[in-house]
């Protein structure tokens, strides 16, 4: 194998390790703060927040980090927050016919994923 196959192959099993220790943190979050069908989806909203402050930190203070940036940012803190999560609630929100709580949700998340991501940038550079 070339140094380039070697190089990606670890790069490849830093993020699979980051995803799988992101995504066991999710469930668990999920398992340890259940929320109610058809009512705002608050541990999401939490973990994608939370998960936007990291990644802010990880971008600005460890992108010289060679391995920072597939473990800790494509790998633990992708496995961690979810998208795809808030697509499926904010579907049966509007199929539960909650549609203001499914459009203050999706506003939630938007405006607070930017103020955590530039917060996390600002902490990084602190």
């Amino acid at each position: 194998m070339t140094p380039r196959v070697v190089a990606l192959i670890a790069l490849v099993a830093l993020v699979a390790l980051g995803g799988a220790f992101g995504a066991a943190a999710r469930y668990l979050a999920f398992e340890t703060w259940p929320v109610a069908p058809e009512t705002f989806p608050t541990t999401t909203l939490c973990i994608n927040v939370i998960g936007a402050v990291l990644l802010g930190v990880v971008i600005v203070r460890l992108h010289h980090v060679w391995w920072a940036r597939p473990l800790l940012g494509v790998g633990v803190l992708s496995g961690f927050t979810t998208m795809s999560t808030l697509a499926v609630e904010v579907a049966a929100l509007i199929r539960a016919d909650e549609w203001t709580v499914a459009a203050a949700y999706v506003g939630a998340s938007a405006m607070l994923g930017i103020a955590a991501a530039w917060t996390g940038a600002r902490i990084g550079r602190a």
